[in-house]
C-alpha cells in the first residue's frame, strides 16, 4: 500500500547503490573488451552514462530532501542499519571516476571525482567505527547494526587503487586500500559471531548478503591494479567465487521478498566478481567461459533490479516507510 507522506521523504542514501551497480558492470563489460572485443565498449559507456544520469538525478533529490526533509537525514544517520549506507556516496564518486577513466583516461573531472570519493569514504568510514566506541550505548556497535551492509563504509575504502593508481595516486590509493583490508576479516568474524548469537538479519535486509562477495572481488582487482602478482588475483578469485555459491544458497528466500530497493545489493558484488574473472581470464581458459557467463547473468540481474525499480516507483511501493520490524534480528532457520 503506497504511503501519503511525501515519497522524497523515504529516498535514503541506499538508492545510490543503483548507481554502484551501474558503474561495476560498465566496468565489467570495459574489462571483457581484450577477450570479447570492441564490442564491449559502447554497452559499457552506455551503462557508464546510466549510473551518470542516475547519479546526478539522486544527488539533485537528495539535495532537495536535505533541505526540506532534514529529520529524514538525521533518522538515516541515527538508524542502525541505514547510517552505513552513507558510504554509498562517496563509494559511488570512486566508482564513477574509475568508469572515466577507463573509458577517457585521466583527467581532470576524475581526479575531482576520485578525490572527493577517497577522502568521503574515508570520512565515511572514521565516522562510523568512530560510532563503535559507544558499546552498548545508542549508536554503539551491537548486534542490529552487524549486518553485511557494514562492509559498505568500513570495507570500501579498497576501491581507492582501481582509479587511483592511473590518476597518479598509487601511494594514497595504496594506503587507503590498506584501511579496507585490516577491516574486511573483522566485519566478517563480526558478522558470523551475529549469525551464532543473534541469528540472521532481517528478511528485509537478506539480498545484503551479497555484498559478501564484493570484498575478494575488489580485493583482486585492486591488488592487481598495485602490482600484485596473478597467483594474488586467483586467490581472492576464489574467495569471491566461494563467497558467491554461499550468498547463492539464499537465493530462494531472496527471490521471495517483495522488491526494494535492498535488492540492488545483488549488482555491484556480482560484477566486480565477473570483472575480476574477465581481468583474470585468458583465451582458451577456463574463466575465458566463466566470465561472460556471469557478466551476462550480471547484465539479466541489473536489468531485472532496473524493472523492479521502474514498477516500484509507478506502484508507490519504494519510496514509503520500511517496517519496524527491519531492525529486529531474526532466528536462524532449523
Amino acid at each position: 500500500m503506497a504511503s501519503t507522506q511525501p515519497p522524497l521523504q523515504f529516498l535514503s542514501p541506499a538508492w545510490f547503490s543503483i548507481v554502484m551497480g551501474l558503474c561495476g558492470l560498465s566496468l565489467a563489460w570495459l574489462r571483457a573488451t581484450p577477450l570479447m572485443g570492441e564490442v564491449t565498449r559502447p554497452i559499457a559507456i552506455a551503462f557508464g552514462g546510466l549510473a551518470a544520469l542516475a547519479f546526478l538525478a539522486l544527488a539533485g533529490a537528495s539535495a532537495v530532501r536535505l533541505q526540506r526533509h532534514p529529520d529524514a537525514w538525521r533518522d538515516d544517520r541515527a538508524h542502525p542499519v541505514r547510517h552505513t549506507f552513507l558510504a554509498t556516496m562517496p563509494v559511488s564518486l570512486v566508482l564513477l571516476a574509475t568508469v572515466a577513466v577507463g573509458l577517457t583516461g585521466a583527467g581532470a573531472l576524475a581526479n575531482a571525482l576520485w578525490w572527493a570519493g577517497s577522502l568521503g569514504q574515508l570520512g565515511v568510514t572514521l565516522w562510523v567505527v568512530s560510532r563503535w566506541w559507544n558499546g552498548n550505548r545508542a549508536g554503539g556497535l551491537q548486534w542490529p547494526v552487524v549486518t553485511p551492509a557494514l562492509i559498505i563504509p568500513v570495507v570500501g575504502n579498497v576501491l581507492a587503487p582501481l582509479a587511483g593508481v592511473t590518476l597518479g595516486h598509487a601511494d594514497w590509493a595504496a594506503a587507503q586500500f590498506g584501511i579496507g583490508v585490516l577491516f574486511w576479516p573483522l566485519v566478517l568474524a563480526l558478522l558470523v559471531v551475529r549469525i551464532a548469537v543473534q541469528g540472521l538479519w532481517p528478511e528485509r535486509l537478506m539480498p545484503s548478503v551479497f555484498i559478501l562477495v564484493a570484498p575478494p572481488a575488489v580485493i583482486g582487482l585492486s591488488a592487481l591494479q598495485l602490482g600484485a602478482p596473478p597467483v594474488l588475483g586467483w586467490m581472492l578469485w576464489g574467495m569471491a567465487l566461494f563467497s558467491f555459491l554461499w550468498a547463492a544458497t539464499l537465493a530462494k528466500r531472496i527471490v521471495a521478498q517483495a522488491f526494494t530497493i535492498a535488492h540492488w545489493g545483488l549488482s555491484f558484488p556480482m560484477a566486480a566478481l565477473a570483472g575480476l574473472t574477465l581481468q583474470l581470464a585468458t583465451p582458451g581458459g577456463l574463466l575465458a567461459v566463466l566470465g561472460p557467463m556471469l557478466l551476462a547473468l550480471t547484465s539479466l540481474v541489473v536489468f531485472g533490479l532496473g524493472m523492479g525499480t521502474v514498477r516500484g516507483l509507478r506502484q508507490g511501493t519504494l519510496l514509503a516507510p520500511e517496517p519496524v520490524a527491519m531492525i529486529q534480528p531474526v532466528s536462524a532457520p532449523t
